[in-house]
C-alpha cells in the first residue's frame, strides 16, 4: 500500500503505541482520524500533527460504546472521504489477581480491548472492503501467553487473535486483509496507569519500534500478507 495520501484511522492515538502509530503515518503523508476518550489529549494531539503538517481529524471517542462508535466513523468517513487502514489499538489493563478483581475492571478490560475491536470493526468494514483496505489490530504477546495478575489482559488479547484469525479468513476473498500484531513489553505509560514498574526499561521495546513494524506490514504489495506478528525485546 502507498502510504502517501492513504487514509488511516487509528485508536487510542494519544499516547504511547497508538501516539507512536499516528505520528510515523502522518510522516509517511497519511491523513489520519484518531481518537481515545479524553478529549484533552485529542485536542492535544490532534494540534500536535497539525503542527507537523498531517491532515487530521480528531475526536474523544471510546471504542466500547456503540454511539460513540457510530459518531466516530460517521466523522472519519467524512473528514477523510473513505477509509484505507484501520488500526484497533486502544487498550488497557487491570494487573490484579483474579481473586481480587471486580467485575468493573473485567468487564472494562473486555469493553476496550475486544469488544472495541469488534465494534470498529464493524463500522468500518463496509469502506475497507471498499477501498481493499487493512485492518491492524493490536494484541499482544499476553495473547498467547498466560499472565499471572493480569488474567482479564490475557483472556482479552487471546480474544483478539481468534477474532483476527476469523475475521481474516472471512474476508480474505474481498481484498481486505487483516493482521494482527503482538508486541511484547513495549515502555509507555500503559503501565504507569495499572501502577506497574517496568523492569530494565532500556530493554524493553519502545513505541517506536510498534509503529514501523506497523508501516513495514502496510507497505506490503496489495498481494502480500503478514497475518500475525510477533514483536519481542531482543534482550529482555
Amino acid at each position: 500500500m502507498r502510504l502517501d495520501g492513504a487514509r488511516c484511522v487509528v485508536t487510542g492515538a494519544t499516547e504511547g503505541i497508538g501516539k507512536a502509530i499516528a505520528e510515523r503515518l502522518g510522516a509517511a503523508g497519511a491523513r489520519l482520524a484518531v481518537c481515545s476518550r479524553s478529549a484533552d489529549k485529542v485536542t492535544r494531539v490532534v494540534a500536535e500533527l497539525q503542527g507537523k503538517g498531517v491532515t487530521v481529524y480528531g475526536v474523544p471517542c471510546d471504542v466500547g460504546e456503540e454511539d460513540d462508535v457510530a459518531r466516530f466513523h460517521a466523522g472519519a468517513r467524512e473528514a477523510l472521504g473513505g477509509v484505507d487502514v484501520l488500526i484497533n489499538n486502544a487498550g488497557l489493563a487491570h494487573f490484579v489477581s483474579v481473586a481480587k478483581m471486580t467485575t468493573a475492571q473485567f468487564d472494562e478490560t473486555m469493553a476496550v480491548n475486544v469488544r472495541g475491536v469488534f465494534l470498529m470493526s464493524r463500522a468500518f468494514m463496509s469502506d475497507l472492503i471498499e477501498s481493499r483496505g487493512h485492518i491492524i489490530n493490536v494484541a499482544s504477546l499476553a495473547g498467547r501467553n498466560a499472565v499471572p495478575g493480569a488474567a482479564a489482559y490475557a483472556a482479552a488479547k487471546h480474544a483478539v487473535l481468534g477474532f483476527s484469525k476469523s475475521m481474516f479468513l472471512e474476508t480474505r476473498k474481498t481484498g481486505l486483509r487483516v493482521t494482527a500484531i503482538c508486541p511484547g513489553s513495549v515502555v509507555t505509560p500503559f503501565f504507569d496507569k495499572a501502577g506497574v514498574t517496568v523492569d530494565r526499561p532500556e530493554h524493553k521495546l519502545q513505541p517506536q519500534d510498534v509503529a514501523d513494524a506497523v508501516v513495514s506490514v502496510l507497505s506490503l504489495p496489495e498481494r502480500a500478507l503478514i497475518s500475525e506478528l510477533d514483536i519481542r525485546p531482543t534482550d529482555p
